[in-house]
């Protein structure tokens, strides 16, 4: 409730009003109180600890309020880590590389079932920085053959399985398998892959490595082990694109 402010006309105009008052006003006085003294009068004030204890069954935790808690652990408990929030997994990523490395392992087809993308950008970042590194700047022919292929190969997929597969979970199994040719782009940068006569012949093995890897977990995926071959083949003229780019 506002307190009211009038003007008492009556002592302002009788008799000039400069001999009985100064200004000319008076205050209406009002039983206004503070509702925050009302407490002793049978309302019982909640504070925010007893409400969060009350809610949450436990103390309410005491976070840091300053740019430090930034670089810290802490947090509102049952928060999701950051790694969580952002969709990255780093035991996904580990199994999937782990899968590419050793590809004649039974595959475990839990771990594809997400569309990781964090593992196959940091591959191929690292196969254009090698590029880079041996005077080669090919950022933008990876980007477009990477995207392309991974949407051609999508395509050719839906049409031949009967349950299909998303475009990012293509894009997840092609990026991780691209590991090999990454291999070939360090080993550029100590030999010249495109003076030496066995510069295409070193191309051949991560190509068969890359094709064989990604149609297993093609097959795997969308169980398709009776076309096997349909698959690799598209698969490894993806591959062999990047084993061009990364020697010549």
């Amino acid at each position: 409730m506002a307190h009211s402010v009038l003007f008492d006309q009556n002592q302002l105009y009788n008799g000039g009003g400069m001999n009985n008052q100064a200004d000319g006003l008076e205050f209406y006085q009002t039983q206004y109180t503070d509702p925050s003294a009302a407490s002793g009068a049978g309302v019982q004030q909640v504070g925010v600890d007893d409400f969060y204890a009350s809610s949450y069954g436990t103390a309410m935790p005491i976070v840091e309020r300053s740019w430090l808690a930034a670089f810290g652990t802490g947090g509102f408990p049952n928060e999701p880590a950051l790694m969580e929030e952002l969709g990255i997994n780093f035991q996904h990523i580990k199994s999937k590389t782990l899968s590419v490395l050793n590809p004649f392992k039974p595959l475990d087809t839990e771990i594809y079932d997400d569309s990781d993308m964090a593992g196959p950008l940091l591959f191929i970042l690292v196969l254009g920085t090698f590029l880079l590194l041996s005077g080669k700047s090919q950022f933008g022919y990876i980007y477009g053959v990477g995207l392309m292929g991974t949407l051609g190969i999508w395509t050719i997929l839906n049409l031949m399985s009967q349950g299909g597969i998303a475009v990012m979970r293509t894009a997840s199994i092609l990026g991780y398998c691209l590991l090999p040719i990454v291999f070939l782009g360090s080993v550029g940068l100590a030999v010249d892959l495109k003076s030496t006569q066995l510069g295409a012949l070193a191309a051949v093995l991560p190509i068969a490595w890359c094709t064989y890897s990604s149609a297993t977990m093609f097959v795997t995926v969308l169980s398709m082990s009776e076309q096997r071959l349909l698959v690799a083949y598209p698969v490894g003229l993806f591959y062999t694109s990047f084993a061009l780019l990364t020697v010549f």
